[in-house]
């Protein structure tokens, strides 16, 4: 039911608040809603914050978006972490009414007593109402609208003087009020890192690909080598795919065979084995003190450790054996393996959620509070969409409830409404779409869908490759087409991440369209000489380096929801900016990454915080140089010299 004075669409609501909006510590973000009266009666509006303790906070003023849409909104920023809940409140505004109506009426000495004297009560029913300390300064108005020796002019200034005293406290009426809706607030990494992700086992393995040599597993503490190199590249989570005991049945070989030899290490999805399950190392790795010692290190270089949660068994899995019931038989009496078609896991068994619910629940909330208790607060998990939602609803719930700093990414390729609605139900961070969106029309219409409503409840992390993904843009690119991708990862998402070997700009598929790596390291190991490509100066390290660098420096990339796009007239150059405060960071890219092209940027300089016209200083912060700017500027970009100005800005002193 409308109340006395509506209040519409309130946003940021989730499904009419069945889930909580979210934010992080620290960002600005924006409530709003539709609020209108009567006639000409005029109102006010603020949105009020509830604590997780209860305590309710003083309202915060709502202000016109958009003249004549009714629609107003204010920013806010929360800097403690919990589940908040905020309302709209708006009231009549009686004073605002009646200045309308005198400035119009006692210049034209129209009523002119009668207007002093409404006057005159309003602002004594005004100080009534105001903080004892605001009081005397509404009382002494009220007296000088009252006070007819005093000349006209001066009585109405007595008015105005005060206003913005009764902005802060002004005289309510008809108080009406919207339902409290959720709002949760995490911690920043929900939003923003820069993630590495690395296969253990690669590194400081030995692996002969002709077959020589018996391929020997990197360890934890091999791995723990690569650390300080990933850590110098800027990045905040370094991501473990499983590192659990791997099965033997069905175990794969090198790039995805049936078959595989004695020493092929198969594949860390198919976990599981007599060594152990989902709360076992797995022995080649180390011990669990190994992987103690492992994250200790990571945090100690500045990195949080991410792992992998995929809830499949394989074949050998103590699971299989001790809840039977936890998996699909088939008419022939077998377990049915893991298909996508026409994609075979016969390696993999999937668990079946709709038997023993409570008994799978129960052992995967172990499994994820065990290693909880071993340092790892993030969790990317695998294919949460082939789960029932119901499932990952519960468990993210009571883990929010223990211990809200624990993260979940969940890796969903799927449709768009089983990605919105894994991020509705609780996941903090999502993969996207990004690698499949190349053009600047399609980078644009994604991104614009990112940073709206989407944004609400569904926060991106843009992978520019994964062990599984290897797009054809970087296939037929190869190294521009690399620092390309990387680019717009970095500066269009608050969260990114990137698969070992990016770096190196490997680009080999399996086959030709298809976005497997040849010698994938999911069913092998590979070891790479990382010194002698940074040697050689064939690492890409150096650009990571610095658009982590960057993105550590500059508030505005840590946000989201500031992405704003400017018009440049050539289809393959996209320019954006995003801005915080007084921090703006603006990029051009060329988008293809073979031809050098030339065009015009025309700049919304108001949404760079700048006037219209101005001119301005820029610096790029890619190649150093610098440049006079304004709202239209030529610019060209050669993908094989640099393919992008990332620039930082510098407004004239005028």
């Amino acid at each position: 039911m409308i109340g006395r004075i509506p209040i519409l669409d309130v946003r940021p609501v989730v499904s009419h608040g069945q889930w909580p909006a979210k934010a992080v510590t620290c960002e600005t973000f924006e409530v709003s809603a539709t609020v209108f009266r009567e006639g000409h009666e005029m109102l006010g509006a603020g949105v009020v914050l509830r604590h997780p303790d209860g305590s309710v906070r003083p309202w915060v003023r709502l202000h016109e978006l958009a003249p004549g849409t009714d629609r107003l909104g204010a920013d806010l920023v929360i800097t403690e972490p919990g589940h908040w809940e905020f309302r709209i409140e708006a009231w009549g505004d009686p004073i605002a009414r009646w200045l309308h109506d005198a400035e119009i009426k006692i210049p034209r000495r129209l009523d002119v007593e009668l207007m002093f004297a409404e006057g005159a009560a309003l602002f004594a029913r005004a100080a009534a109402s105001a903080p004892a300390r605001e009081r005397s300064k509404l009382s002494m108005a009220a007296r000088k609208l009252a006070d007819r020796t005093v000349p006209i002019p001066k009585r109405l200034a007595a008015a105005t003087r005060v206003l913005p005293l009764l902005e802060r406290h002004p005289l309510r009426e008809y108080v009406t009020e919207s339902e409290w809706f959720p709002l949760v607030v995490h911690r920043e990494r929900a939003l923003f890192g820069s993630w590495y992700e690395l296969f253990p086992r690669s590194e400081g393995a030995t692996y002969d690909p002709m077959g020589r040599r018996q391929p020997q597993s990197g360890t934890f503490r091999t791995a723990m080598k690569r650390l300080p190199a990933v850590a110098d590249m800027g990045f905040d989570v370094v991501y473990l795919p499983p590192v659990h005991p791997i099965g033997r049945a069905f175990r794969k070989g090198p790039n995805n065979t049936l078959k595989a030899a004695p020493h092929d290490p198969g594949s860390p999805w198919a976990i599981g084995s007599a060594e152990g399950g989902h709360d076992a190392i797995h022995p080649d790795l180390g011990t669990l003190e190994d992987f103690d010692t492992f994250v200790g290190y990571a945090r100690g270089l500045g990195m949080e450790v991410a792992l992998d949660l995929a809830l499949q068994c394989s074949p050998d899995h103590p699971w299989v054996t001790a809840h039977p019931e936890w998996f699909t038989t088939r008419a022939d009496g077998t377990i049915a393996y893991a298909e996508n078609p026409p994609k075979k896991y016969q390696d993999i068994y999937p668990l079946d959620f709709d038997h023993d619910t409570d008994g799978i629940y129960e052992a995967v909330l172990g499994v994820l509070r065990h290693w909880m208790d071993h340092g790892v607060r993030i969790f990317r998990v695998d294919n949460p969409h082939t789960k029932p939602v119901a499932f990952w609803e519960r468990l993210l719930g009571e883990i929010a409830v223990t211990d809200p700093d624990v993260l979940f990414l969940a890796e969903a390729f799927t449709r768009p409404a089983m990605m919105h609605t894994l991020g509705k139900i609780g996941f903090h961070q999502s993969y996207t779409y990004f690698t499949w969106r190349n053009s600047k029309a399609e980078l644009e219409e994604y991104l614009t869908e990112l940073t709206g409503d989407a944004a609400t409840y569904m926060r991106p992390n843009f992978f520019v490759n994964t062990p599984d993904i290897l797009h054809e843009y970087l296939v037929r690119g190869g190294r521009p087409a690399f620092e390309v991708r990387a680019v717009l990862a970095a500066l269009l998402s608050p969260s990114w991440g990137m698969y070992a070997g990016y770096e190196l700009a490997e680009n080999t598929p399996v086959r030709p369209g298809s976005e497997e790596y040849r010698d994938s390291e999911k069913y092998q190991y590979r070891p790479r000489d990382w010194e002698a490509a940074e040697r050689e100066g064939r690492s890409l390290a150096p650009l990571v380096t610095k658009l982590n660098n960057l993105r550590s420096g500059h508030p505005a990339l840590h946000r989201l929801r500031n992405l704003r796009f400017h018009h440049v007239d050539h289809p393959e150059l996209i320019c954006f900016s995003k801005r915080e405060q007084n921090d703006v960071v603006l990029a051009v890219v060329n988008l293809n990454p073979h031809q050098a092209h030339e065009a015009t940027v025309h700049l919304d300089l108001p949404l760079l915080g700048l006037d219209p016209d101005e001119q301005f200083a820029v610096t790029d912060e890619l190649s150093g140089e610098s440049y006079e700017w304004g709202p239209s500027n030529y610019v060209r970009l050669d993908p094989h010299v640099h393919p992008a100005h990332i620039f930082t800005l510098r407004r004239y002193q005028s």
